[in-house]
Parts: C-alpha cells; sequence; structure tokens
C-alpha cells in the first residue's frame, strides 16, 4: 500500500510531460474557455478532501468525475459520495484522466508544491487548498513556475476570501468605518487534542499528519492561516516581521507541532496584528477583532459586528446602507453588521468554477496565497528561533 511519501516518489519515474504554452503575467486575462461545465477530481479524500466532495456534487456546472487517495477506507468513503466518479491511488495517472479540466489539492502540506507543480504541467485549472506551500523556497519556486507557463486558474483555498461578508467587512474597513485601524487580534482556540481516530497504527503519521513537522506547520498553518490572509487583505500588504512563542506545553502524546502558537506580526502602516491558537481552552473560540480609532469590528465564523467608540445615541438613520434603520446600540453590545452570504467553503468552490467559465483571476489567487505562506514560515522560524524574522524582498512578486 502506498503511503504519503511514496505518493510522491513512486510517481517520479512516471512524470507528466511538461506542455509548453505560452508565458503569462499572474494578473492578466487567462486563455479564453468555451466550457459550460467544469470537470474536476479531488486528490486527497480526507476529513477535507470528503467535505469538498459533498459540495462538488451538489454543485451546478460542475462534474465531479475522478479522486485520488492512498489509504483504501478513504477510497471507500469517497465512493459513496461519488460513485459515477473514477478512483484514483497514484494522482499522475488521474492527472492525465480524459476530459478532465480542474484538480483540487486536498493533501497534507508537504505535498501541495509537488502535485500542483505536476499539475502546471498538465496545463489544468488548480484549487489548492490552504496553506499554499510548505516552507518559503518551495513557495518560490511554485510562484514563479505558476507566473512562468501557467495560462490556467490558480485558486488558493483560504475560503473566508470568498466570503461575501469578509468581503463586505474589508470593503468598509478600507472605506473609513472603523478610522484609522491600530490594532489586530486574532484567535482560533479549542479544547480537545487536535487529533482523529486511527484504528491501525501504521496510519498514524497518514493520518493525524497535522502533528508532525514532516508533513505540517500545525497550527499556525492550518488556523491562524485563514485570519492572516484576511489581515493581508484588509491592509493589501504583507507582514513586515514577526515575532512569537509557541510550546508543546499541554498535550505529551508524541506530536511534533506545537499545541499552543502566539504570534504578533508587524505591517509596513505600523498596525500590529497578534494570533493565538491554543488547544486547551475554547473560550470565545475563533474571532477576528479590527481595532479602529472610530470603532472597533469582530468577525467570528459567519457574523460580524461594529462596536463604536465614545458615545452613540439611538437614532434612526443608516446602517451599512439600509436606509431608515434603527442604530440601536448599548455600551458592550455590538450592532451587528448584516449581509448575504452563504457557507465560504461553498463559496470558494462556487468562484472556482466561475474563474475557470470566465476566464477571470480569482480574488483568492497564487499570489495572496503565497504572502500567507511566506508569513506563515516567518512564523514558524520566529517561534523555533526565539527571534524576530523579517519578511525578505524574494518574496515579492
Amino acid at each position: 500500500m502506498l503511503n504519503r511519501r511514496t505518493f510522491l516518489s513512486k510517481g517520479a519515474a512516471t512524470l507528466v510531460s511538461p506542455i509548453i504554452i505560452a508565458k503569462t503575467d499572474v494578473f492578466s486575462i487567462l486563455n479564453s474557455t468555451n466550457i459550460a461545465s467544469v470537470n474536476v477530481a479531488v486528490i486527497g479524500t480526507g476529513a477535507r478532501g470528503k467535505g469538498l466532495m459533498r459540495i462538488l456534487v451538489n454543485t451546478i456546472n460542475v462534474n465531479l468525475i475522478a479522486y485520488c487517495d492512498v489509504l483504501t477506507f478513504r477510497l471507500n468513503e469517497a465512493l459513496e459520495i461519488a460513485p459515477k466518479a473514477k478512483a484514483y491511488r497514484d494522482y499522475l495517472e488521474l492527472l492525465q484522466h480524459k476530459n478532465l479540466d480542474a484538480i483540487i489539492i486536498s493533501t497534507p502540506l508537504n505535498t501541495h508544491a509537488q502535485i500542483a507543480s505536476d499539475a502546471v504541467n498538465a496545463n489544468l485549472h488548480i484549487y489548492c487548498e490552504k496553506t499554499l506551500v510548505k516552507g518559503a523556497q518551495e513557495t518560490k519556486n511554485l510562484v514563479q513556475k505558476v507566473k512562468n507557463v501557467h495560462t490556467k486558474i490558480f485558486q488558493t483555498g483560504h475560503q473566508y476570501h470568498s466570503s461575501r461578508l469578509y468581503s463586505h467587512a474589508v470593503d468598509l474597513i478600507q472605506g473609513g468605518k472603523l478610522g484609522k485601524v491600530n490594532s489586530v487580534r486574532a484567535q482560533w482556540n479549542r479544547n480537545g487534542n487536535w487529533r482523529r481516530a486511527v484504528s491501525d497504527k501504521r496510519y498514524e503519521r497518514q493520518i493525524n499528519w497535522r502533528m508532525y513537522r514532516e508533513y505540517s506547520f500545525g497550527l499556525l498553518a492550518e488556523l491562524s492561516s485563514h485570519q492572516i490572509d484576511f489581515v493581508n487583505w484588509v491592509f493589501n500588504s504583507n507582514p513586515s516581521k514577526v515575532s512569537g512563542f509557541g510550546g508543546i506545553d499541554y498535550w505529551k502524546d508524541g506530536r511534533e507541532t506545537y499545541d499552543n502558537t502566539h504570534v504578533v506580526y508587524a505591517y509596513p502602516n505600523g498596525v500590529k496584528a497578534s494570533f493565538t491558537c491554543l488547544t486547551g481552552n475554547s473560550k470565545d473560540d475563533y474571532k477576528i477583532y479590527v481595532m479602529g480609532d472610530k470603532g472597533t469590528m469582530v468577525l467570528d465564523y459567519s457574523k460580524a459586528w461594529f462596536y463604536p467608540e465614545g458615545s452613540y445615541t439611538k437614532e434612526f438613520g443608516d446602517v451599512d446602507g439600509v436606509s431608515g434603520a434603527t442604530t440601536n446600540w448599548e455600551k458592550g453590545k455590538g450592532i451587528p453588521i448584516k449581509f448575504e452570504h452563504i457557507d465560504p467553503t461553498r463559496q470558494a468552490l462556487e468562484d472556482f468554477r466561475d474563474s475557470i467559465l470566465n476566464s477571470q483571476l480569482p480574488m483568492s489567487n497564487i499570489i495572496s496565497g503565497s504572502k500567507t505562506a511566506f508569513a506563515i514560515d516567518m512564523g514558524i522560524r520566529a517561534m523555533d528561533q526565539n527571534k524576530t524574522i523579517y519578511w525578505d524582498s524574494s518574496y515579492n512578486f
């Protein structure tokens, strides 16, 4: 049976031949398409991959025609979701599937770079789950390759970048709703060991890959990356430096990635943004606080609130574009920010489809994804080395 390590090494001798295509700028309008629907395959059918498959089989103008994994039981689980799709154990064979338009990469972080590179060679549209790539050099290599030879859509799976609520929040912040932003604080806290059940010890590292440094950067890459991506988006920038602490201080179970992380990124505009992940306390779960001199915005998974600074009296007026609404605010209770939206992951997959059909650059693209990947790598090194790590000019694309 193949394992995640041989997932890549096994296929080294059977790499698909590179397709020579014209060089394009990553922000240019890509090659037009005449297709009416998208034939897609999912590589990696773990918990996240199966979740994506369930959405894809119920998405119009999308045909899930294939999937791949190295574990038999996961292929069997995927079969129940998409019984008409073809199963593969070697992703290189899947990349040559007839009439395939696009792939979704939902595998351990350390495999993203090679699979994405091979998908570029196969001239396919690519949706790569976050974090984009593990490691700064690997990120640079992939971005450069995509810029040089890829004429298809490349979307990074930071799904909140597709959330219409989050897009509205960014518009409000950039439009001055909070005044001058001077601080950001984010957390994603859980109370649990973050492990998945393993029936056979042989598959411990394959199933719980997030626990091991060979495969993952742990909490910062798998959770905080969403919030870091959001802050980069708000400031239309990247952090200039980062300091932080992390440790394996609560779960003494053989894991190699930190069970708590605390990092602070400094941005060129002077704002400091802190990000915390805990696995031993879940108070307030997931939150982002964006603080300005006119107010604070608080976001969770699917809701947002505005807390104005200073006195605020009850009056009739405009609230987020709604004329005649009652601006009823009491101290300590925020004003809900109302905006119609759907599940961010579903929206992200629909956006991927629409980008392909309309030849439009996705909002969460190779460049925005790389900025977050570089920031994650910086944060890991800051915690590991107990020193401030600076943004490198080679990260600028």
